[in-house]
């Protein structure tokens, strides 16, 4: 894939449109006045029928799954070509929400892809028919829970947050978790935990993961944090006090169903996404800072006739061509039923978040004393792109995984 087709580019006007009417309009009392997403969100979703075309794939696989029938093999170019064209739709909004709202993909993403998606892959027949297609309609608003205070980049090492079989065939947890996107919210989790096992070391516990209800007694969610940038992703703490829960909350049936091995695909899954969340900011970026460059005279003359400023521009340019390319790839891949290794994955998300932070960075300095002003909106491109190097892994993992990938450690 080299370009967006003809459909596609008619999709990424209507997403486009969508956003200036819905979306620009309403920005600062989501981005800042506490003004939760979700309408908005759901308002998009029905509008370009996001929440059928989820009911519709969530009814055939439980079809499936209930008459142990495998899934329909179709030919190979007319599977490829479904593949990429559904890879392409649930990127397009992803690229064109980001040029304005960051928050608003990481929102969505968490409730519908990592909340949903966790139970769709993972959870039993009975899980998926009770909880999953709420989530993937956005009927409800899920969270994904395994991020705590002291954990950091080393999530499972130091985690502290416990389940403790209580006899009787149920779990008591206990502990906290925080940085939770949608934790005030959500009322549905999924979370990671570890299982408070005797005679086994903190480090070496396993781990467990449970589906719980907002409301649940013991659970308390926190109100949403300040932060630095995507204001419209709403960010909490949760609290587990003595939270009883059956086994029929085991995401997976067992104690085995989701452990280390889903969270870190999960993992994968949110990295694969930055380039897209990348490119939208970059592409907004790179268009302020152009029309500005032509707008803006000192000196008697526009600021883009100083070469210092080409240079920068020129710069943006090979930034957003990359990603582009990079997203094309994804699509490809998915269309021929691959997927990237750990190491490019890993590479991927690194290169698009460290361009995403600089694009943004230089987009500041090409406004100058008006790229500080909230009013600019390249300030606030700025504060939302340092998240890409920080949240689905740190810049400073990601070259972890990289080498260790390359070199066959794993």
């Amino acid at each position: 894939m080299i370009e967006w087709n003809e459909q596609q580019q008619m999709i990424q006007k209507m997403v486009r449109d969508f956003i200036a009417k819905e979306v620009v309009p309403n920005l600062d009392d989501i981005e800042y006045n506490g003004v939760p997403p979700y309408d908005i969100l759901r308002k998009m979703i029905k509008t370009f029928g996001m929440d059928e075309m989820a009911r519709q794939s969530f009814e055939r696989q439980i079809a499936r799954e209930k008459t142990g029938t495998p899934k329909q093999e179709k030919d190979k170019e007319g599977s490829s070509a479904a593949a990429a064209e559904q890879a392409a739709l649930r990127l397009i909004p992803t690229i064109e929400l980001c040029r304005h709202a960051q928050g608003l993909v990481t929102a969505m993403g968490v409730s519908m892809g990592l909340a949903g998606g966790a139970i769709m892959s993972k959870g039993t027949l009975e899980q998926k028919e009770r909880w999953a297609l709420p989530l993937l309609t956005m009927e409800k608003i899920g969270a994904w829970a395994i991020s705590e205070p002291n954990s950091g980049s080393d999530a499972f090492g130091q985690m502290k947050t416990v389940a403790r079989r209580d006899g009787n065939g149920s779990y008591i947890i206990n502990g906290s978790k925080t940085w939770i996107t949608n934790g005030p919210y959500a009322d549905t989790i999924i979370l990671i935990c570890k299982l408070d096992e005797e005679g086994v070391e903190p480090r070496d516990r396993k781990i467990v993961s449970f589906i719980l209800d907002s409301g649940m007694e013991g659970l308390t969610q926190s109100k949403p944090f300040k932060k630095m940038g995507i204001g419209s992703s709403p960010t909490g703490e949760l609290f587990f006090d003595d939270v009883k829960v059956g086994t029929d909350r085991l995401l997976g049936g067992s104690e085995t169903g989701y452990g280390r091995s889903g969270a870190k695909s999960t993992f994968m899954q949110e990295r694969a996404g930055v380039a897209a969340m990348a490119l939208g900011m970059v592409e907004r970026a790179l268009e302020l800072s152009v029309n500005y460059a032509r707008e803006r005279v000192q000196f008697g003359r526009a600021i883009g006739e100083n070469q210092l400023i080409q240079l920068k521009l020129a710069k943006m340019e090979v930034a957003r061509s990359n990603l582009q390319n990079m997203v094309f790839r994804y699509i490809d891949l998915t269309a021929a039923g691959k997927q990237m290794t750990l190491a490019e994955a890993s590479a991927m998300k690194l290169y698009a978040a460290q361009s995403a932070m600089e694009v943004a960075t230089e987009a500041v300095q090409i406004h100058g004393g008006y790229g500080y002003m909230r009013e600019s909106r390249v300030e606030q491109l700025m504060r939302d792109a340092k998240i890409l190097q920080i949240y689905a892994g740190t810049d400073e993992m990601q070259v972890i995984a990289i080498a260790r990938d390359l070199l066959g450690r794993g």
